[in-house]
C-alpha cells in the first residue's frame, strides 16, 4: 500500500474516531444467503469444546464465518455453533432472566450493547485481560460491555441503468421531479429522520441537538411526508439490493456491506451514494450467566485481532475497529469500505446514546405516521 494513502487512511479513521465517539443503531439482519450448516442443537453447558454465537445472519454473517468462526475453530479446536436473530433485546433478556442462557456470543448493535450493559444482562469486558489495548478500537471507549468489531454504513444506493442523470447526493433522495420513482427505506425512524432533517438544511453537526426537540422531530416528519407516498418499506438487510434488483425502487437505503456484495459477487450495476452516509457498529458481547464464559472470551479477544479483523474486509465492505489492522488491508479493498477518506468526507454518527433516551418515544411517533 502506498504509504502516504496509508497514513491519509490512518488520520481520516482516527479523526473520526473523535466523531464516532459522539455515535449509533441497527446492524445488518438476515438476508437470502442460505443458513449455515451449523445451526443446529446449542451446544451442552459448560462444554469447553464449543460455543454458541448469535450474529445477524446474511451476508454479514457469511464474512463472520470465513473470518473469525472456521479460523477460530482451527487455531483452538472450539467449535462455533452459530445461529442468526434479529439483534433484539428481549433475546438476551429472556435467556438471561429465565436462567437459561444458551447463547455464548451476541454480536449486537450500538443501542441493544448500550442498553443490555445498562439492565447488567452482558458482561463488563476487561481489555487487559483479554490481551487488547482498548485505545486501538474505534469508539471502545462507549462501550463498557462490549468490543467493537466493524464500522458500517447506512447508504443510498441505486441502478445505474435506470437513473438518468444519476443521482450523486442524498438529497437527491427527496428530490421526486428529478428523480421520478419509489424509494426504498428501512422500517423505523433511525436515519430516516437524521436524513430527513439534513436535506431539509440542517448541518449534520447539529442533526441530534435539533431532533432532541419537539419542533425537530415534526421538521423531520414533514420531510419525510414530501416522499411518503413513493416509499416502499423494507425490514430485512437482503430485501434492499432485491427491491433494486426487480424493479420496485428507483433508490433505496441500505447497509453499505449488502449492497457491495451484490456489486462484487452478483455483478449487479447498482452504485452506493456516500454522500451523508450513517456510520454506525457492532460489538461482540457475552451475556450474564453464560456456560462458556472462559471459551467466549477467548473468541471475543480472537475476533477482535488485527489480522482477523482486516481479512473480514475481504469478504464484506464494513471497516475494522481495531485501528491495527488497516495497514493489512488490500489497496484495492479500500475504496469501498465506509471509512475509507473519500466515503467519509459527509459522513455523520448515529447516536446511540440519543436512540437510547429517545427511542421508544421516536419509535412510537414513527409506528403512529405509518398508519396515517
Amino acid at each position: 500500500m502506498n504509504r502516504d494513502r496509508l497514513i491519509s487512511y490512518v488520520a481520516t479513521l482516527v479523526g473520526a474516531c473523535a466523531v464516532l465517539l459522539s455515535s449509533c443503531v441497527a446492524a445488518p439482519a438476515a438476508s437470502n444467503v442460505p443458513a449455515p450448516a451449523a445451526q443446529s442443537t446449542p451446544v451442552e453447558a459448560g462444554s469447553t469444546s464449543a460455543i454458541n454465537i448469535l450474529s445477524g445472519g446474511g451476508a454479514y454473517q457469511e464474512s463472520q464465518r470465513n473470518a473469525y468462526f472456521k479460523p477460530f475453530e482451527k487455531a483452538t479446536g472450539i467449535k462455533v455453533v452459530e445461529d442468526e436473530y434479529n439483534f433484539e433485546l428481549a433475546k438476551i433478556k429472556s435467556q438471561v432472566d429465565s436462567g437459561t442462557v444458551a447463547t455464548d456470543v451476541f454480536d449486537l448493535d450500538a443501542p441493544t450493547s448500550l442498553q443490555a450493559c445498562a439492565e447488567g444482562i452482558i458482561e463488563k469486558i476487561d481489555y487487559a485481560k483479554l490481551g487488547l489495548d482498548k485505545s486501538k478500537f474505534i469508539g471502545a471507549n462507549r462501550f463498557d460491555c462490549g468490543v467493537p468489531t466493524i464500522i458500517y454504513g447506512y447508504v443510498f444506493a441505486f441502478d445505474t441503468t435506470k437513473l438518468n442523470p444519476p443521482p450523486t447526493k442524498m438529497a437527491d433522495v427527496f428530490d421526486l421531479q428529478t428523480f421520478p420513482g419509489k424509494r426504498g427505506l428501512q422500517k423505523s425512524p433511525v436515519a430516516n429522520l437524521e436524513w430527513a432533517l439534513i436535506a431539509d438544511g440542517v448541518a449534520r453537526e447539529e442533526v441530534y441537538k435539533v431532533l432532541a426537540t419537539t419542533d425537530g422531530v415534526d421538521r423531520a416528519f414533514k420531510k419525510l411526508d414530501t416522499i411518503k407516498s413513493q416509499v416502499v418499506w423494507w425490514e430485512a438487510g437482503a430485501q434492499p439490493p432485491q427491491l433494486l434488483a426487480d424493479g420496485q425502487v428507483a433508490m433505496t437505503s441500505a447497509w453499505n456491506g449488502r449492497i457491495y456484495n451484490a456489486i462484487k459477487k452478483d455483478n449487479k450495476p447498482f452504485k452506493i451514494i456516500w454522500d451523508h452516509q450513517g456510520l454506525d457498529w457492532d460489538v461482540w458481547a457475552v451475556p450474564k450467566g453464560a456456560k462458556n464464559y472462559d471459551a467466549a472470551m477467548k473468541f471475543i479477544a480472537f475476533a477482535a485481532g488485527a489480522d482477523t479483523q482486516a481479512d473480514q474486509t475481504n469478504y464484506i465492505s464494513y471497516g475494522p475497529a481495531n485501528k491495527d489492522a488497516i495497514p493489512n488491508i488490500k489497496a484495492e479493498v479500500l475504496a469501498d469500505l465506509p471509512t475509507a477518506p473519500e466515503n467519509m468526507k459527509t459522513a455523520w454518527e448515529v447516536d446511540p446514546s440519543f436512540w437510547s433516551d429517545n427511542g421508544d418515544e421516536l419509535r412510537e411517533r414513527f409506528s403512529s405516521w405509518l398508519s396515517n
